[in-house]
């Protein structure tokens, strides 16, 4: 990456904004060249600041610093310091993590919508809306979790944030693709529980990296320290000192992958779907407050419409984590039926035993996923797949397929690694049977999918 993002007195460029593609920006062109534009709404005139660019370049990208003719779903941006064209005018970057801030809510939604469909076309040919179904392409991303909190739509929804640390020790983010950090004194879209911590009260220096969770269900939660290398333990017992006392903080060391108890816990208890879970350090659960119950929902509720989770069913749960959907699909398959639950990271394997060691009928395996595939060959009634962001691969998909399921549902959190995998299914007589994509991460360009695939015919 060129130095372009950290210099505000670049070239300007006037462009008419073009359609949404997939990363959070949309497409424009200049002069012949694709520019990626973020912070823009299709069919705006904007001014935009190159902040990645190069005679040779095959595109470039941009920041909006000024709309010249605006959409209609434009709004005030709820965070001036993610506003791009406020943050420009102040001579620095917007930081990222609420790409989308200036859109109105549905449009946002409707953009999503667009971009996956525009994925599963390109990458598998598969066009939306899918046969059986009265969901529109436009309307198929589904709003969560906005009745019952008292925080403006959009907003208050993270149980889980990740902090940089400015040269001064200060709480900072990150520019979008740059290595500058900015110095924050909120952050809108986390939960109140993170909030109050006030982190950005604290000094942080001889600390590279700040992780939070604070679990939905209101129990304790954790502070995630990552020293910089050389930092004293008196340096962390001074930024323990800061912290409040009912808040559990632990330190993390990135090169051995341990977590050390500096106070309370090192994990915290979270809940969903009638179970308790815990999750060490920065072990992986979904951020969105109300996501946990979505995805399980949406995944148990095709599996028990089609016929393929059952009691005495044989089902396994691929890329578990610490069992979100290993527990409640024990539940569905009872003591006569069987899961094998497969996670790759240890850490995270050590908590699903420990959150289902009361269900007999399951088999926890810690491995990568390929090895574990071929050394328990079975016949599944069913398999659940959710994969990290690059997806699963032919390799796995192929593996899958050969187990001999009569159905897979896949969860995804990225719409192309998910739409090249519903391809490779395709190849192999499989089609895509159900859909549900979820705004889990509203203001920012993510989402969830949740898909039925079974074999055709």
């Amino acid at each position: 990456m060129n130095s372009d993002t950290q210099a505000p007195n670049r070239t300007d460029l006037i462009v008419d904004v073009g359609p949404v593609a997939h990363g959070g920006h949309c497409v424009a062109r200049h002069e012949g060249r694709v520019v990626f534009v973020r912070h823009g709404i299709p069919g705006e005139r904007v001014k935009v600041r190159l902040t990645e660019s190069g005679a040779d370049a095959k595109f470039w990208r941009g920041d909006v610093v000024e709309v010249l003719d605006a959409s209609p779903d434009r709004v005030a941006h709820f965070w001036d310091l993610a506003d791009s064209a406020r943050s420009w005018s102040h001579r620095h970057p917007p930081v990222g993590g609420a790409e989308l801030g200036h859109i109105a809510l549905t449009r946002q939604r409707s953009l999503k919508a667009e971009v996956l469909a525009e994925q599963l076309h390109r990458l598998a040919g598969v066009e939306l809306p899918l046969a059986g179904t009265d969901t529109a392409a436009g309307s198929l991303v589904e709003a969560v979790g906005e009745q019952g909190t008292t925080a403006p739509a959009g907003l208050g929804w993270r149980t889980r944030a990740g902090f940089a640390v400015t040269p001064a020790g200060k709480l900072g983010m990150h520019a979008h693709r740059s290595d500058t950090v900015l110095p924050v004194r909120e952050m809108p879209l986390a939960v109140d529980a993170i909030n109050n911590l006030r982190l950005w009260d604290i000094d942080l220096q001889g600390i590279e990296r700040v992780e939070v969770a604070a679990p939905a269900n209101g129990s304790r939660p954790l502070v995630l320290l990552v020293p910089a290398a050389g930092t004293r333990a008196k340096r962390l017992s001074a930024v323990l000192a800061q912290l409040p006392d009912d808040v559990s903080v632990a330190s993390f060391d990135p090169v051995k992958g341990e977590v050390l108890r500096l106070r309370g816990r090192t994990y915290v208890q979270e809940t969903a779907s009638g179970h308790d879970y815990r999750v060490t350090g920065d072990g992986f659960w979904q951020i969105h407050r109300e996501a946990p119950a979505a995805l399980v929902g949406a995944v148990t509720g095709f599996l028990h419409n089609g016929g393929f989770l059952e009691p005495g069913a044989v089902v396994a749960d691929l890329y578990a984590g610490v069992g979100l959907f290993t527990a409640p699909l024990a539940d569905a398959v009872g003591a006569t039926g069987s899961v094998l639950s497969v996670e790759g990271a240890p850490g995270t394997s050590r908590d699903a035993r420990k959150n289902l060691h009361d269900a007999p009928q399951v088999e926890i395996v810690q491995g990568r996923v390929e090895r574990v595939l071929r050394e328990k060959a079975r016949n599944f009634d069913a398999i659940l797949l959710d994969p990290p962001r690059a997806g699963a691969g032919k390799a796995v998909v192929n593996q899958l397929i050969g187990a001999g399921p009569r159905a897979v549902a896949y969860v995804s959190c990225d719409p192309a690694s998910f739409a090249r995998d519903v391809g490779y299914f395709q190849q192999s007589g499989w089609e895509l049977a159900g859909l549900r994509a979820f705004d889990l991460y509203p203001h920012t360009h993510h989402m969830e999918t949740v898909a039925l695939l079974t074999p055709r015919g």
